[in-house]
C-alpha cells in the first residue's frame, strides 16, 4: 500500500521519499499497530504534531508575504479557514491519501477512512514526514499545489469578507455608494471565468475575476482594498 503510495506522490508531486519509515509512520493509524503488536510499528500522531506547526507557519508566511496591506485580523481569519480540519480532509482526499491509511479492522468497519478528523490528521502527518525527509522547501512546492491555489479559486472568500471590509473602509467617513459590475463574461457555460469592477461613487476603484460572480466581487473587493490601504501610506 505504501508503495502505490510513493508511486503516486512521484507522479503527481515529483516527491521522492528517502526514509521510507517516515512515510510508512505518518499512514498508520493506531488500531493498525494495536492488531500488530510484534511488528514494531509506530504510528502517525508525533509526526502529525510537528505537521501541524509547519503548515501553521508556512501558510501564515505565505499569506504575510502575498496580502501586505491586510490587518493582522484579517490575517488570522484567513489563516484558520486554511488550516483547519474541513480544509485539511478536503486536502488529504484530493490527493488520495485516504485510499493509503493503514487502519486497524474495527476502525475500517466503522468508517474511520471517511472521517473528517482522521483524514485531517493524516494531512498533517505526511506534511510532517515530508519535512523531516526533505526541509521546508518541499513542503512549500507541494502546498503550493494543493493549497494555495485554492486562495484564487475562492475557497477561503467566506472566511476573509473583502466586501464587507471594504465597506468599512470606504464608509469610516461617512456615506459611500459601492457598486459591483459584470465588465466581462468568458469561456462556456461549464467553465465561466467573470470579470467584475467595483465602484466607490462611482469611481471604478478595482476589478477582479473568478469562476462565478460572487467570487469575482469578493477578488474585486479585496484589490481595491489592497490599493487603497497602500496609497495611504
Amino acid at each position: 500500500m505504501i508503495k502505490e503510495l510513493e508511486n503516486e506522490l512521484a507522479d503527481k508531486f515529483d516527491i521522492h521519499f528517502t526514509n521510507h519509515a517516515l512515510l510508512d509512520e505518518a499512514f498508520t493509524q493506531a488500531s493498525y499497530v494495536n492488531e500488530h503488536p510484534n511488528r514494531g510499528l509506530k504510528f502517525y500522531e508525533r509526526i502529525e504534531f510537528l505537521g501541524d506547526a509547519v503548515l501553521q507557519l508556512t501558510v501564515s508566511e505565505y499569506i504575510y508575504k502575498r496580502y501586505p496591506q491586510m490587518p493582522q485580523g484579517e490575517l488570522t481569519r484567513l489563516r484558520a479557514a486554511m488550516v483547519q480540519e474541513d480544509s485539511f480532509s478536503k486536502f488529504a482526499v484530493e490527493c488520495h491519501f485516504d485510499q493509503y491509511i493503514r487502519l486497524g479492522h474495527g476502525e475500517e468497519m466503522a468508517g474511520a477512512r471517511q472521517r473528517s478528523s482522521l483524514l485531517c490528521d493524516i494531512f498533517e502527518s505526511f506534511i510532517g514526514a515530508l519535512y523531516l525527509d526533505q526541509g521546508k522547501d518541499a513542503v512549500v512546492s507541494f502546498i503550493s499545489k494543493v493549497i494555495f491555489p485554492k486562495l484564487d479559486q475562492g475557497w477561503f472568500d467566506n472566511e476573509v469578507d473583502y466586501k464587507t471590509s471594504l465597506q468599512e473602509f470606504l464608509q469610516r467617513n461617512g456615506d459611500v455608494d459601492i457598486d459591483y459590475t459584470v465588465i466581462k463574461e468568458e469561456g462556456p457555460a461549464n467553465a465561466r471565468r467573470y470579470t467584475v469592477g467595483v465602484s466607490a461613487d462611482d469611481q471604478q476603484i478595482g476589478t477582479g475575476t473568478g469562476t462565478s460572480k460572487k467570487h469575482a466581487e469578493m477578488d474585486a473587493a479585496k484589490n481595491a482594498l489592497q490599493d487603497l490601504r497602500q496609497n495611504q501610506q
